[in-house]
């Protein structure tokens, strides 16, 4: 929209450089142009205002396969007004000299033209397709088709409108139908991912077997190690209790051996001593015997002697004194009162 001041009975227009401004006074181009600025009178001026950019224009429309299929067609428009001149005469551009809004709506009537044109094209080409075609490849026949149609409508070129682009952006059935047709795919799917799930479930059992049976084998081979091992501590204990008895019997050998020779020493030692003890009392008998008595009293009173305890003092008094010489000598001695 132009921007339109005033100052003194006078307007001035201020245009964007993608609006073509066209000024007429008294039926006469006085400014034209893309992004001009100007004063002008209102009472004596005609304006328009063409947008030359490029623009989009989304459309929705339905159409029916030739299985008689409701669809919806989904589609964007870029077009463009490539001769402002012919598009402000064919159609009404003029804004008000005060305000500079549009008195009309030129933009609906082009949306509207281009609509139809599209909505004519994509109708054709549907009414002679499947809808299961028409999910599949309806795009890009209905953008190949509304494109040449545009291309082809002489209606375009004399209004000074180009079309850039055509794009569409779906073709869809109806909720229920699709909702069927998904059905398919969804239960296929759904095998995929069920299929995955069980051979996912098949692998898991399958590594819980492994693990399992490697398991198994582990205990398996504990055991016959702990048996391995029992046994060797049982041949290790055997042997031990054989070493031990052979040491045993070795020690009770050399026990009984020396138990042997002390017993034959000792009984040596004996006989032998025996032998020296009956020498000697045999040597001491015939001493004996070979001595005078008085001899032999004089040693019977010596090893008394050695034999008696000890006596401090001892009183003699001559009836002891003369019957013990009598004894010694032999003589009978008369009994002597023994005084205290």
């Amino acid at each position: 929209m132009a921007d339109v001041s005033r100052r003194l009975g006078w307007r001035h227009l201020r245009s964007a450089p993608t609006a073509h401004i066209r000024h007429l006074r008294r039926g006469r181009p006085a400014h034209e142009g893309a992004g001009i600025s100007f004063w002008y009178r209102a009472l004596s001026a005609a304006l328009s205002e063409v947008p030359v950019d490029d623009r989009e224009l989304a459309m929705t429309f339905h159409a029916r396969t030739s299985d008689f299929q409701d669809v919806t067609v989904q589609a964007t428009v870029t077009y463009r007004i490539s001769e402002p001149r012919t598009a402000a005469a064919r159609l009404d551009f003029s804004i008000d000299p005060d305000t500079g809004v549009w008195r009309g709506a030129p933009l609906e009537q082009i949306s509207t033209l281009l609509t139809e044109i599209a909505q004519q094209h994509a109708l054709d080409v549907l009414a002679r397709t499947p809808l299961s075609v028409a999910l599949v490849s309806g795009v890009a026949a209905v953008r190949g088709q509304i494109a040449e149609g545009l291309a082809a409508e002489p209606r375009l070129p004399d209004t000074g409108i180009e079309v850039v682009a055509v794009r569409v952006v779906a073709v869809r059935p109806e909720p229920e139908v699709e909702r069927a047709l998904r059905t398919p795919a969804r239960e296929q799917i759904q095998q995929e991912a069920d299929r995955a799930t069980y051979e996912r479930r098949a692998v898991a059992v399958e590594h819980e077997r492994t693990i399992a049976e490697n398991e198994l084998a582990s205990r398996i081979e504990l055991a016959r190690r702990e048996e391995r091992l029992v046994e060797q501590r049982g041949t290790n204990a055997r042997r031990e209790a054989e070493e031990e008895a052979a040491a045993d019997a070795v020690r009770a050998g050399a026990e009984a051996d020396r138990t042997v020779r002390l017993a034959r020493a000792r009984a040596e030692a004996e006989r032998e001593t025996g032998t020296a003890k009956a020498e000697a009392r045999a040597a001491w008998l015939r001493a004996h015997g070979e001595a005078d008595p008085a001899t032999l009293h004089a040693l019977a009173l010596h090893r008394v002697a050695d034999n008696l305890p000890r006596i401090d003092s001892v009183t003699l008094s001559p009836d002891v004194l003369t019957g013990l010489l009598a004894r010694l000598q032999g003589a009978p001695a008369t009994p002597v009162e023994r005084r205290p």
